[in-house]
């Protein structure tokens, strides 16, 4: 008999309700936490800057059993994400499970000895303890925002100036007129370059460290979820784990893998123009490709061609009153600064002894499939293996999660195992494929399907695979598909 056990889902984001949803249905007492005021987190409106959009096509970024509207676009704008999340949360009443408004303040082992965690949480002004028999930590890549600041920033600031992070910039009105300098080149950089010239900016300009492979949604005239997202493209991909018979195989179809990418990279050199603009990347694209590989923003170049947007090599020097001296020793005047640099992954709450226990001094987590940690029992994580299929990694490692904290998969890891396991991928990670290194290596992408195919296999599942090989080849990874892959793996229910 499995025990009901009461279980704390912390953030109300993509993850957080694939997570509130695995466990509920497997019939635990789940009590969900979420700072907003609203589900979404990305998502949640006030949150999202102007005109963001999915990276992934709507078919990629969608949970199981709950598709995107026909009448959605292929890739979503952000209050049509935000609808779309809603209505899973009530499709599957998970709105009762959560408390909004209501933060996480600390976390500690149970003072009564049992197994689990001990809350401290604050809302309205009050803060109270709550005990839970599992926490599942959801709030992913994207809950604190990286606040950077740069000398003279104060003097910016009283001069009339602005400065904020890509979270902010909620109000397109502020650039009109304005001269824009965005600093970051991420998609959320060029997005707000983008958007600050549809909104009568008086110039705008993007400063970035490096040039990075961008992917443009069609690759040649074709949606690049049927180029990039297959399991053909992914075992091109130097990969974890492989046989000695598998690395024999990857040896000797070397030449043809080079071929393949080089030509990638000529066909995205001439697509996009990149040496007209010096933003050919140095690395390798097969070398570069993870999480953070940005998809272009429409419009982006072809500013670029017009001369309405410039863009430096570079970062910021220092702040002067309405103006930016970057470290090309270039000055370029500047009321609005856009600081589109990203996110800080941690868990604030944390208490310090587990926190070396979680992380390595390199910033690599130490988590078995992305998820759980042997020296932090209780506990996992939701969300963490940021992936170009975001929706339905949380979804699997949530069903997976469930199962884990259950005793409920097919072969229930020992702590020696799971370590050898996270020793192995960190090696794999800091010395066979660095690029796995962003995001504190939590980034599961290009590798999806090595990734599913070992979650379903923990779960047990009798069904892995399409049917049709070549489909299973050749097509992106469909929602539809997982969801009959999970059902295929044995299901129970708490009492």
């Amino acid at each position: 008999m499995i025990r009901i056990k009461k279980v704390a889902i912390i953030g109300g984001g993509v993850s957080g309700l694939a997570a509130a949803k695995a466990f509920d249905e497997k019939g635990h007492r789940v009590v969900g936490f979420e700072r907003s005021h609203d589900f979404g987190g990305v998502w949640e409106l006030s949150r999202s800057y102007p005109d963001v959009q999915t990276q992934s096509p709507k078919d990629l970024y969608c949970y199981t059993d709950h598709p995107m509207p026909d009448n959605y676009p292929e890739w979503p704008k952000g209050p049509q994400v935000h609808a779309y999340l809603h209505s899973y949360a009530s499709k599957h009443k998970i709105e009762r499970l959560f408390r909004l408004n209501t933060n996480i303040k600390a976390m500690n082992r149970r003072e009564d000895g049992q197994p689990g965690w001990r809350l401290t949480i604050e809302s309205a002004g009050k803060e109270w303890s709550e005990d839970f028999d599992f926490v599942s930590i959801c709030t992913g890549q994207f809950s604190e925002k990286n606040i950077i600041t740069h000398p003279g920033q104060d003097k910016f600031l009283a001069h009339g100036g602005r400065a904020m992070h890509s979270s902010e910039y909620t109000d397109p009105t502020l650039c009109r007129d304005k001269d824009v300098v965005v600093l970051g080149g991420s998609k959320s950089g060029t997005d707000i370059a983008v958007n600050a010239v549809n909104n009568g900016a008086k110039s705008v300009r993007l400063v970035y460290k490096e040039n990075v492979w961008r992917v443009p949604y069609y690759v040649g005239g074709i949606n690049f979820k049927n180029l990039l997202y297959m399991r053909a493209q992914e075992q091109q991909f130097n990969r974890w784990g492989k046989s000695p018979l598998q690395r024999v195989i990857t040896a000797l179809f070397k030449p043809l893998v080079w071929a393949n990418f080089r030509g990638l990279e000529t066909l995205l050199k001439l697509q996009l123009g990149l040496k007209k603009h010096n933003m050919v990347p140095k690395a390798a694209i097969e070398d570069e490709v993870s999480c953070s590989v940005p998809i272009v923003t429409p419009g982006f170049f072809e500013y670029l061609n017009a001369g309405k947007i410039k863009s430096v090599i570079g970062t910021f020097e220092s702040y002067l009153a309405g103006k930016i001296k970057l470290t090309t020793g270039e000055t370029v005047p500047c009321d609005l600064a856009v600081l589109a640099v990203g996110w800080k992954l941690g868990v604030p709450y944390l208490p310090k002894e587990y926190q070396e226990k979680l992380i390595e001094k390199d910033g690599q987590y130490r988590v078995y499939r992305l998820s759980v940690n042997p020296d932090l029992p209780d506990m996992g994580f939701v969300g963490f293996n940021s992936s170009f299929c975001t929706v339905l990694s949380a979804e699997m490692i949530a069903n997976w999660l469930v199962r884990y904290a259950d005793g409920q998969l097919t072969h229930q890891p020992t702590a020696t195992e799971m370590n050898d396991n996270i020793n192995m991928m960190l090696n794999w990670k800091r010395h066979e494929r660095p690029a796995a290194k962003v995001y504190g290596g939590l980034c599961s992408a290009p590798f999806h399907f090595k990734h599913f195919d070992e979650l379903l296999a923990d779960m047990g599942a009798k069904k892995k695979k399409r049917s049709n090989p070549f489909v299973e080849q050749f097509r992106y990874p469909e929602a539809k598909a997982y969801g009959m892959f999970l059902a295929s793996a044995p299901q129970y229910r708490a009492q």
